[in-house]
C-alpha cells in the first residue's frame, strides 16, 4: 500500500509546512507538543491524512494546505468591500493582481473607512471570523470632532444604547487632543453595522477619520495604505488557531455545526 494510501508520515508533514526539520519535528512528536485533531500524538510512526487532518504545535494551528493564502490589505478609503461593485466604484480586484487564486474578503470596512482587512480563499475561515457571534476583537483608531474627555471614554467603556441595543467598548483611550479635534482609540469585538461611527456620534464626537489598525491577532503596522501583502507563518498559525477555536466553539454550542443565527448586520465599520 503506498504511503498515501496510509497517510504521510507526521514528521513529514510538519516538515513539508515549513514547522522544522524532520529530525526536530520528530523530536517535537516525542516531547508531546504535537496534536492532531486536539488529541497528543508522540508515536513517530503516526501518519495522518493532511487534506482533512488538523495538526498544531504547542497549540498553534499548522496550515497544512498549500493552496492556501492568506493576505493583509491596508484598505484605502474610497474602495468597496466587495470584489465586484454594480455601481462602477473601486473593488477589492485592484489589489489581488498579485495573486493567482481567487480571494475574497473576510468581513467589510466602510467606503470611507481605512485599514486592515483579510483576503482569503479559504472559505471556512472567512466564515467563522467574519461570523458576528464570534466576535473578532478588532483596534480603530478615529479622529473625531471636538476635544473628548475622560468622561466621555468612561461612557464608552460603560455602555450607551442605540437604536439597535446596548454597545459598549471593550477598551477606550484618548491618544490626543488638539486644534479641536481628538484621537480615540477603540477595542470592540461587535460585528453591528458602523458601529464605531454611530457610538463616537452618540457621545457627541463624530468621526471624521477611521482605520482599523488590528484584527483579531494581525496588526497593520508599517504597511502602506493600498498595498497588500500575505500573512507571515507566524500570522497564519495564529489567524487559523483562532478560526479553529471558533470552529470548535460553535460545534459546542450547535451540535449540528451550523452557525448560529444573529441579528447583528455584517460589520461594516
Amino acid at each position: 500500500m503506498s504511503e498515501e494510501a496510509e497517510g504521510v508520515r507526521l514528521q513529514k508533514v510538519l516538515a513539508n509546512a515549513g514547522v522544522a526539520s524532520r529530525r526536530v519535528s520528530e523530536q517535537l512528536i516525542v516531547e508531546g507538543r504535537v496534536r492532531v485533531n486536539g488529541q497528543v500524538v508522540t508515536e513517530l510512526g503516526s501518519r495522518i491524512d493532511p487534506e482533512n487532518d488538523l495538526v498544531d504545535v504547542d497549540g498553534t494551528a499548522v496550515q497544512l494546505d498549500a493552496g492556501k493564502r492568506y493576505v493583509m490589505l491596508n484598505k484605502p478609503t474610497g474602495v468597496i468591500s466587495s470584489m465586484k461593485d454594480d455601481r462602477g466604484r473601486t473593488d477589492l480586484r485592484a489589489f489581488t493582481t498579485d495573486w493567482e487564486e481567487r480571494l475574497f474578503n473576510v468581513g467589510r470596512l466602510d467606503y470611507d473607512t481605512s485599514g486592515l482587512l483579510v483576503l482569503t480563499n479559504d472559505g471556512e475561515l472567512a466564515q467563522v471570523l467574519a461570523h458576528p457571534s464570534f466576535g473578532v476583537t478588532k483596534v480603530y483608531i478615529a479622529k473625531v470632532d471636538g476635544t473628548v474627555t475622560p468622561q466621555t471614554i468612561a461612557t464608552l467603556t460603560r455602555g450607551i444604547e442605540l437604536d439597535d441595543g446596548p454597545i459598549a467598548a471593550d477598551k477606550a483611550r484618548l491618544l490626543d487632543s488638539s486644534g479641536g479635534s481628538s484621537l480615540v482609540e477603540l477595542t470592540l469585538h461587535s460585528g453591528r453595522n458602523r458601529i464605531v461611527r454611530r457610538m463616537m456620534a452618540a457621545v457627541g464626537h463624530p468621526v471624521v477619520e477611521l482605520v482599523r489598525r488590528q484584527f483579531g491577532p494581525l496588526h497593520l503596522g508599517t504597511l502602506p495604505v493600498g498595498r497588500a501583502r500575505e500573512l507571515t507563518k507566524v500570522e497564519r498559525g495564529a489567524l487559523l488557531t483562532l478560526s479553529r477555536r471558533g470552529s470548535d466553539a460553535e460545534a459546542s454550542a450547535d451540535p449540528s455545526g451550523e452557525a448560529p443565527p444573529s441579528r447583528e448586520k455584517p460589520e461594516n465599520s
